[in-house]
C-alpha cells in the first residue's frame, strides 16, 4: 500500500473563502484553521455542528450542548479572488527568491 501524499495547501488561516459543495454551499467566510495532512479547513461560521460538552468544575465551564465549526474537505472551498470577489484557484509566481499566491482569475497577488 501506497503512502498517502500529503501536498501543500493553497489555502492559508485568514483567507476569504467560499464554500463550492456542501449543504453551506455559495457562503463565505474566513479561514480558522488549516490541517493540510488531512486535507481539512475551519470556517468562521459554516459547517456548525452541536457538540455535547460535559461540565468542568475546575476550567469554571459550563456543561450543556453547544455549536461549533467542524472541519470540511479543503477541495470544498475556493479563494475569494480580491478584485473581483468572485471564487477563483490559487497559483504561484516565483520572482527571484520570493514566491507569491496569485489568483488565477484576474493574477492579483493575494495579501497574506
Amino acid at each position: 500500500m501506497a503512502d498517502k501524499v500529503i501536498k501543500r495547501a493553497k489555502i492559508r488561516k485568514g483567507d476569504q473563502v467560499v464554500i463550492i459543495a456542501g449543504r453551506d454551499k455559495n457562503k463565505r467566510g474566513r479561514v480558522l484553521e488549516v490541517l493540510p495532512a488531512q486535507g481539512k479547513v475551519k470556517v468562521e461560521g459554516i459547517n456548525i455542528v452541536k457538540k455535547h460538552q460535559r461540565a468542568n468544575p475546575n476550567s469554571s465551564r459550563g456543561g450543556g450542548i453547544i455549536d461549533q465549526e467542524a472541519y470540511l474537505n479543503i477541495s470544498n472551498v475556493q479563494l475569494i479572488d480580491p478584485q473581483s470577489g468572485k471564487p477563483t484557484r490559487v497559483r504561484y509566481e516565483i520572482d527571484g527568491d520570493i514566491k507569491t499566491r496569485v489568483a488565477s482569475k484576474s493574477g492579483h497577488a493575494i495579501q497574506k
